[in-house]
């Protein structure tokens, strides 16, 4: 028996909704599930700000208090420049992996 191309585009048409639900149900099972972000706030406590009282502190004591919040800052520095090279590397790792697969 005969069909006509009507009845043929019609039946086409009939079943593609039929594949869509079909294609979902797969893309479903085999879909990788994204973890949840956890965002992490760091609190920085507030800077403690020391006055110096000539009369309750000796000179030697302002000194030892410069110097020290000093090495707090060539310390912090320093932190900061290894970081920066840290990441550096990474990125630069990074580069040189996409250029071996490139090659291969």
């Amino acid at each position: 028996m005969a069909y006509s191309e009507t009845k043929i585009v019609i039946g086409g048409l009939a079943h593609i909704p039929v594949l869509i639900v079909i294609a979902n149900f797969i893309k479903g099972k085999f879909e990788v599930k994204a973890e949840e972000v956890k965002e992490t706030l760091v609190k920085e406590d507030p800077v403690k700000v020391i006055e110096v009282k000539e009369t309750l502190v000796k000179e030697d004591k302002a000194k030892a208090i410069n110097n020290l919040s000093n090495k707090l800052d060539n310390i912090e520095e320093k932190a900061d420049e290894v970081y920066e090279k840290v990441k550096k590397k990474k990125k630069d790792k990074k580069k040189k992996k996409k250029k071996d697969l490139r090659r291969d």
